[in-house]
Order: structure tokens, then C-alpha cells, then sequence
């Protein structure tokens, strides 16, 4: 199922715009529409949120089912204990995802979608998709930008 403008429209009309720049968390008016274009536009804040690559990842991963921290880390190829920490506390403050924590001994800490996370696997498994399968053109127009500006210096020195 491709990402559409209306999965973008329905998770950006959430957070409706206001005239000056406003935390995603403050009160806004109703009458604002919500528009990603409009620089002052808190619903970009969600855009970040849900364009971000370790988001996409993770989502993937608890896609398919409850998971612990290491977990995730050891499944993430790249990311950083920080940067895990920071990404799933943001997921957790804007609701994506759940943190269950168990009264024992070491704890036990499980994280899982939300209901609302669960709306964005279909868009981000489309866009995981569609990366993996255009990587080879995306790679052979890099390589000839790259000898096109290595011929354009070569031709101007």
C-alpha cells in the first residue's frame, strides 16, 4: 500500500496550525488547517517524528511484536544507545509506542505499538519498500552525478 497524501493529511491534520510557532503539546485554534508547507505549522513536528530513519526502523520491528530494549538495539544495525534511548522516549511522549515496565528484579522494561503507532506501519512498511527497491537506480544516478561533477572540474581546470 504506497504512502498517499492522505496517510500524510491524516496524521498532520492531528495538530492543527496556528499563526506563530507552537509546540505540539500547546492549546491551537480550530480554525487553522494543518499544512506541513506552512513553516510555522507545528504538524512538521510530525513530519520529523515519522520521517525520521531510527522511527521507521523501529516501527518496523515492533511491527511484528513486543520487544526489550536490547532487543532493539541488537536488530537496529547502526544505531547508538543514545540515539535508541532518545527515539523511543520521543516515540513514547507522542503516543506511538508503549512502555511496559515489570516490578522486578533486574527490570524488565517491553516496548510495543500503540494503537495509534500501528496506523503508521503500512505507510513506513510502503516507504521501507519502495527505499529497498529503487536503491540500485538511486545508487547509478548518485555514481553519475559523481562523474559528471569529477568531468565538469576536470574540464574547468
Amino acid at each position: 500500500m504506497p504512502i498517499s497524501s492522505i496517510h500524510i493529511y491524516w496524521h498532520v491534520t492531528l495538530f492543527p496550525c496556528a499563526s506563530e510557532r507552537l509546540a505540539l503539546d500547546k492549546d491551537m485554534p480550530k480554525s487553522s488547517p494543518a499544512s506541513v508547507m506552512d513553516a510555522q505549522c507545528p504538524s512538521r513536528l510530525v513530519l520529523d517524528r515519522i520521517a525520521d530513519k531510527w522511527t521507521a526502523l523501529i516501527i518496523q520491528l515492533l511491527s511484528k511484536k513486543t520487544m526489550r530494549y536490547a532487543e532493539l538495539q541488537r536488530e537496529i544495525g547502526g544505531i547508538s544507545q543514545k540515539m535508541l534511548t532518545q527515539t523511543l522516549r520521543s516515540l513514547e511522549r507522542d503516543g506511538l509506542v508503549d512502555r511496559k515496565v515489570y516490578p522486578v528484579v533486574p527490570p524488565k522494561v517491553e516496548y510495543s505499538l500503540s494503537r495509534l503507532g500501528r496506523t503508521l506501519i503500512e505507510p513506513l512498511r510502503a516507504l521501507c519498500r519502495w527505499s529497498e527497491k529503487h536503491l540500485p537506480e538511486l545508487q547509478a544516478n548518485r555514481a553519475r552525478a559523481r562523474a559528471q561533477a569529477a568531468r565538469d572540474q576536470s574540464a574547468a581546470a
